[in-house]
């Protein structure tokens, strides 16, 4: 089977990796995930969801044990070796010794076929927000990473250097809010900084650069006359 993926481009991670054998149920689980706004990749071995794994990434595995060649249980204990994304293993196998097996290699649940799409669908809900939901401030098409401190507009990322990530960061943490040119000089560069105050008028120039559409009359990050600035979210534009 070809490797099935939703409508996506380059530079996001995906949100899960669907890893099932059956066509069917695979595609069918895959439905229910897309239709709640989640990006998905769906694989049928265990080789290729590592491949997508490893080129990709994912913030969630849903995980098959019975799969051609190397089985779910193989695929669990090769992510849990460098990484710690959430796994939830889905099988017909309602054994003790599977559960254990599975939940000692690393899995994060172990929910029996056939299962309930609803509960999975809270279980994955669950996940996503405690694990990513304070990780990451999204505002339109703008989307900023905390954790991996990347920044992507319309799923194109955009480099920013140490100190735009910091000023960006503080005032999307603090949108619709006037924040002073002192308060934010001195939270970005510190108060024993060596940095010129002009630095960040510099700094937000070289953000409306980046990130507006048109930064000599930009929408987002807006200067408060003889005070300071003011992130626009967008719902207020």
């Amino acid at each position: 089977m070809e490797m099935q993926v939703n409508s996506r481009s380059e530079g996001k991670m995906a949100d899960i990796i669907v890893v099932e054998d059956n066509e069917e149920i695979g595609e069918l689980l895959s439905d229910f995930l897309q239709a709640e706004g989640y990006d998905t990749y769906l694989a049928d071995s265990g080789e290729e969801a590592l491949e997508i794994y490893e080129t990709e990434g994912a913030k969630l595995i849903l995980l098959d044990l019975v799969l051609p060649q190397m089985d779910g249980f193989a695929v669990c204990s090769k992510i849990r070796k460098s990484a710690n994304t959430p796994i939830i293993i889905l099988s017909a196998r309602d054994s003790k010794e599977d559960k254990l097996n599975g939940l000692l290699l690393g899995a994060d649940d172990y929910m029996e076929k056939p299962y309930d799409i609803d509960i999975l669908l809270a279980k994955v809900k669950g996940i996503m927000e405690r694990r990513y939901s304070s990780r990451e401030i999204l505002d339109g098409d703008l989307r900023l990473d905390k954790t991996g401190r990347q920044v992507w507009k319309k799923e194109e990322e955009i480099p920013l250097t140490a100190k735009e990530f910091d000023l960006l960061l503080y005032l999307m943490e603090n949108k619709g809010k006037v924040l002073g040119k002192e308060e934010l000089f001195y939270k970005i560069w510190g108060f024993d900084s060596e940095s010129e105050f002009q630095t960040l008028t510099v700094h937000i120039k070289w953000l409306r650069e980046k990130l507006e559409q048109n930064p000599k009359k930009p929408q987002h990050i807006l200067t408060v006359w003889g005070v300071g600035y003011r992130y626009v979210p967008e719902e207020e534009i």
